[in-house]
């Protein structure tokens, strides 16, 4: 039987320490991912439930399910910078790219809105064009040069 009454605190003398560390400085890049990807997901979020908080769910129906998938989009984006950052890094100019239908949408695909939807929207996708860049800028600085 194995001797388990010593404590395992500690496991700078674990023989694969140096390759666990190598591997998770590949894995995040030196990207702090909490930084970016906390604030994202929360942006998807309040973008999915918007209408229902600002009331225009009868108002501008069509922007109902248009800002619940643009919100999940955001918010699977951020899952995904999470969950893969060295490989979803890439699509942060998607995201951007969903600021920008975000803030151009509540003419496109509202009936006449009114001020308080398009401040709504111009906010939201203003934000997410900035998180998107910022992302992107991130990547781009981590991102190892041949």
């Amino acid at each position: 039987m194995a001797n388990v009454s010593h404590t395992r605190g500690d496991i700078s003398s674990h023989p694969d320490v140096s390759e666990m560390q190598a591997r998770y400085a590949r894995m995040l890049g030196g990207r702090d991912v909490a930084l970016v990807d906390g604030p994202v997901f929360l942006l998807g979020l309040y973008c999915a439930v918007s209408p229902w908080i600002l009331h225009y769910t009868t108002s501008q129906p069509a922007l109902v399910p248009h800002n619940l998938i643009i919100g999940i989009a955001i918010g699977l984006l951020a899952l995904g910078f999470t969950r893969a950052p060295e490989r979803m890094y890439g699509l942060s100019w998607a995201m951007s790219a969903l600021g920008v239908w975000m803030i151009i949408s509540p003419w496109i695909v509202g009936d006449s809105p009114d001020t308080g939807v398009i401040l709504n929207n111009v906010i939201i996708g203003g934000l997410a064009v900035l998180m998107g860049l910022v992302c992107a800028g991130t990547a781009a600085r981590s991102t190892p040069r041949p």
